[in-house]
């Protein structure tokens, strides 16, 4: 594997004409952070721990103890822990974490180990954990279960504001999207919605097949890959995991309608909705309980800003991993070089 790579934004691809908050991160949004736990070890391990953590959970003494969250799933064929309680509910009680398929469930344990040990926690007898995945299978011993309760505590101990690693980190390891390697990546939008400056911030695990476009312009890996490199078969899994965080005051049925539409959003970058697909979109906000709640007829812009930021974190997971060769094969990243080439022929660059 190769160095850090640049995302579409750094390379001239804009989606969209919405500013980005400072870091282009999920983080943008105050009090969110991300951590990563990565774990590369020769062909064989390619895996991790991503996690999303909400700075108003009980993490501290008075603090809330659930944040109202929306889910929306586009195609069933996944093992998202705590689905259930989130969409009777309409809250998050926890981080949200993000690893591979059969990790799932000790990363579930593991959080709740984490959450149980905040103070105030210590009379809880009943936690929701929310873990989300996809499958590495192809590029990772996935039947080994490395994810142990250390590397998930890592992730959420070692979690930051700011800037966000993408590509082939975290839950990102050793996951393929659209013929090419991808990862994790992120992106935020600053939009008014009902009269105030807000923040949309997108966070994505990419794992799922189609023909990977980029403003309206195909890029298959059969074209722009050498004949050797191009895949021969789709990997183990075919799953996107989609984290929207924003401080725009909104119930769960509103931000129901906000993790639609970041699921919608892959259809923008090519994904085929394939039957095996585990493709899940989660929107939380931060917002406090006493402020008033933004009207539907107001929610458009909102949608917009969370359709471009999801769209740009997709990207940038393919756009920022690296080749990979993994246990059972290899997943090459998408050349920039040719991807430019054709993408300024179409005029989809912005211009120096």
């Amino acid at each position: 594997m190769s160095g850090v790579r640049p995302g579409p934004r750094e390379l001239g691809v804009v989606v969209g004409g919405l500013p980005t908050g400072t870091a282009n991160a999920i983080t943008d949004v105050a009090g969110v952070r991300v951590g990563h736990t990565t774990l590369h070890e020769g062909e064989r391990l390619h895996t991790g721990v991503t996690a999303v953590v909400p700075d108003a959970l009980g993490a501290r003494p008075g603090q809330r103890r659930t944040l109202p969250c929306g889910m929306f799933v586009g195609n069933g064929f996944g093992k998202l822990v705590g689905a259930t309680q989130l969409e009777q509910l309409g809250a998050i009680e926890t981080p949200i974490v993000l690893t591979a398929t059969l990790s799932a469930f000790r990363a579930a344990d593991a959080l709740v180990t984490h959450v149980l040990a905040w103070p105030g926690y210590e009379e809880v007898r009943s936690l929701n954990p929310v873990v989300g995945e996809t499958n590495d299978g192809y590029l990772s011993d996935i039947r080994a279960r490395p994810i142990t309760e250390a590397d998930v505590l890592a992730a959420l101990d070692g979690a930051t504001d700011g800037p966000v690693a993408q590509g082939c980190v975290g839950a990102g390891a050793g996951t393929s999207a659209l013929g090419y390697k991808g990862g994790v990546g992120t992106s935020s939008r600053r939009v008014e919605v009902a009269g105030e400056t807000r923040t949309v911030g997108a966070l994505v695990q990419s794992n799922f097949s189609g023909t990977l476009t980029v403003r309206g312009v195909p890029l298959p890996a059969a074209e722009l890959l050498e004949p050797s490199a191009a895949p021969a078969a789709h990997p183990d899994g075919n799953s996107c995991m989609i984290v929207v965080a924003t401080d725009t005051p909104l119930d769960a049925r509103r931000l129901e309608r906000v993790a639609r539409r970041a699921v919608l959003a892959m259809g923008r970058v090519g994904s085929d909705f394939a039957h095996g697909s585990g493709d899940y979109g989660l929107a939380f906000t931060t917002a406090g309980p006493d402020v008033p709640l933004v009207p539907d007829d107001g929610l458009d812009p909102l949608f917009a800003a969370a359709m471009d930021a999801v769209e740009e974190a997709l990207l940038a997971s393919v756009f920022t991993a690296t080749t990979t060769v993994g246990h059972r094969g290899t997943r090459h990243e998408l050349p920039h070089d040719r991807a430019l080439e054709r993408l300024r022929a179409a005029g989809a660059v912005a211009r120096d």
